[in-house]
């Protein structure tokens, strides 16, 4: 079998480790378990090409994440659910429906038409959804307000997609600073666990999480993405840790043989950069 630039060649190549027998041992073993985290795992190797800016690497990451669609409608057609042409003809309905000021007669001159007709649309499909599940005998009599935002979403992106959920029916506070008094009073209870004779990880991993749950709460009210400015500081970390190393190996040293005195002097050195900073 050759590559070619046709999907349909990715199609017949994903049939044939999937085909029993004659196919690949390790294909064959997997699930639509098995397969989600890597779909995961493409999807942010995808987001870390795009944050490099690096072109070649970004062909060869959304290649991966295709991969990953064409495994998972393979084995949903050996399963008699759907298959990929399916899932090419439910994208390609949603797009054009959902943009009639593109394919249609709507007015969408303006951003705030746009977001109109978007959630118009987005209401009438999620109708259209509950009756098609229904008919299939899925029924969701007990689906609460808050189910709508996927479980599988990376902590921090869940809790500022449920606080954002919640503010709808007006479950927020209506001043940042306000948030910023729920954050003392999170590390307050945070500090008061750890200052336990016998401190017990369990709570203390509650009330970490609250603490964690009400900084992305603050970062939903300063307008600032948390996932982004959590990146912003690992990039930076990344940057300032690889001033202590390069601090070592002038030095005719190793980080292992580095004081914590040593490596704190270099931080602070690579902070005080631009270079380094960015």
């Amino acid at each position: 079998m050759t590559p070619s630039r046709d999907i349909a060649r990715l199609i017949e190549i994903m049939a044939a480790l999937r085909t029993p027998v004659t196919g690949c041992p390790w294909d064959l073993e997997q699930s639509f378990e098995t397969i989600a985290p890597y779909t995961l795992e493409e999807a942010y190797e995808v987001a870390d090409a795009i944050a490099k800016n690096d072109m070649l690497d970004l062909r060869e990451e959304l290649g991966d994440l295709l991969l990953q669609v064409v495994y998972h409608a393979r084995m949903a057609e050996e399963e008699d659910h759907f298959d990929f042409a399916d899932v090419v003809e439910g994208v390609t309905k949603k797009m054009i429906r959902r943009h009639p000021h593109v394919f249609g007669d709507e007015n969408g001159e303006k951003a705030e038409h746009v977001k109109g007709i978007w959630e118009r649309i987005k209401a009438e499909e999620k109708a259209e959804k509950l009756a098609e599940r229904q008919a299939h005998g899925l029924l969701e009599d007990s689906r609460k307000f808050l189910d709508e935002v996927p479980t599988a979403f990376p902590a921090l992106q869940e809790a500022d997609k449920l606080q954002r959920k919640a503010s709808k029916v007006g479950f927020d506070w209506n001043d940042a600073r306000l948030v910023l008094d729920k954050i003392r009073e999170e590390t307050h209870e945070l500090d008061e666990e750890l200052s336990r004779s016998a401190p017990d990880k369990a709570r203390i991993a509650d009330e970490l999480g609250d603490t964690l749950f009400a900084l992305a709460n603050l970062a939903r009210h300063l307008d600032i993405d948390p996932e982004e400015a959590l990146r912003r500081t690992n990039r930076k970390f990344r940057s300032r840790f690889a001033a202590i190393e390069d601090h070592a190996d002038s030095a005719g040293t190793t980080l292992q043989a580095m004081t914590l005195e040593e490596m704190e002097a270099a931080w602070q050195a690579a902070k005080q950069s631009k270079d380094v900073d960015g």
